[in-house]
């Protein structure tokens, strides 16, 4: 029996977690143990998906979250390399490119624990980005490299891992498989009412919050969009609200609070064009068919830019609202299936049984 410690702890993991979780249970020879970092700690982020995901609650709850980067994947490291001692896994999976990412697979590293990798390949190329260097240092410790798309793996053969002694392999992308499985579940949030043609945005990038000529850029963007285009409906993190309030800075969009996964993919599904500075939303427009909008000025989904489903436009005011104008009510198709076509979380499981042969 193969002993797997998944470490999760941001929004985005939960959800592709989900899918990997049920592939596992449905597959003789793997024991799943699930930890959470706490790193999100908001219960309509955090408990709610486990609720609503149908995840296992998790075996360990380390409840980390708050304070710097280094001091948060600090005191994630050292109580994961305690966890990875006390449960000795055969294997430590992780998502995505979170502090939680890093911490889990150093500390499996530096026990000598192999590491999966969900969501390797990625690069936005940005230094500057937490995330990129979550995900740059995530690979380099992995042994089993599960790339979404085929522009992950061409990423890392530029970096050389066909000299290094680890699998890269696409497998399509378990998001995927998440909103073609939840999509039947998705609910309207409780007391929106939602106005025809509305516009879905998400704003929480630390390179936009924190930077208060990006944010100022973006926040008259949004209110222009929602003036000349359509109506704009924002789930507003309250880290974000902070930042909007701290500037001084005043949203004429249509403001809810953070929402559920389900009720995210009902407003996907029934948005007229999506604006966001979010990794997984782009995606997530892409599966319900949705034009996209990134205020942002590099993507990891260059694939979607490519086929011109996808449009970068930075933090310009201009740019945003001309782009908004262009693409509202357009619909995209997956002609060429860019994402695995919903199999990933099979695909993940099979190789974690290969591997252990």
């Amino acid at each position: 029996m193969q002993r797997i410690l998944t470490i999760i702890g941001a929004r985005p993991q939960f959800i592709k977690a989900s899918v990997v979780s049920r592939a596992i249970k449905q597959t003789s020879g793997i024991e799943e143990v699930l930890l959470h970092t706490g790193q999100h700690f908001d219960a309509n982020m955090s408990a709610v998906f486990f609720d609503q995901l149908g995840i296992p609650r998790p075996d360990i709850q380390l409840d980390i979250h708050g304070g710097s980067h280094g001091a948060m994947t600090g005191r994630m490291l050292a109580e994961i390399e305690q966890v990875i001692i006390d449960q000795k896994p055969d294997r430590v999976m992780v998502y995505g490119d979170t502090n939680s990412t890093l911490a889990g697979a150093l500390a499996a590293a530096k026990l000598h624990v192999p590491v999966a990798h969900v969501e390797a390949g990625l690069r936005s190329f940005n230094m500057a980005m937490p995330e990129e260097i979550n995900r740059i240092l995530t690979d380099q410790i992995s042994d089993l490299l599960f790339c979404p798309t085929a522009t992950a793996v061409r990423n890392l053969e530029n970096e050389g891992f066909a000299h290094k002694p680890a699998q890269v392999l696409q497998v399509g992308d378990v998001m995927q498989d998440a909103a073609l499985f939840f999509a039947r579940r998705a609910e309207a949030p409780v007391g929106l009412d939602v106005p025809d043609a509305f516009i879905l945005a998400t704003l929480h990038r630390a390179e936009n919050t924190d930077d208060p000529q990006r944010l100022a850029a973006i926040v008259e963007g949004l209110n222009r969009v929602h003036r000349q285009v359509a109506p704009v409906v924002l789930p507003l993190h309250p880290r974000t609200r902070a930042a909007i309030e701290r500037n001084g800075l005043k949203l004429e969009v249509t403001t809810i609070d953070p929402v559920g996964y389900f009720e995210m993919v009902w407003l996907l599904d029934h948005c007229g064009l999506v604006l966001t500075d979010s990794g997984g939303v782009q995606k997530e427009a892409f599966f319900f068919g949705k034009a996209c909008v990134t205020m942002r000025d590099q993507t990891e989904w260059v694939e979607l830019v490519e086929a011109g489903v996808n449009e970068l436009v930075g933090a310009d005011q201009e740019k945003i609202a001309a782009a908004a104008e262009r693409h509202i009510g357009r619909k995209v198709k997956d002609n060429a299936h860019l994402y695995g076509g919903g199999q990933a979380a099979q695909r993940i499981v099979d190789e974690l049984v290969k591997a252990d042969l």
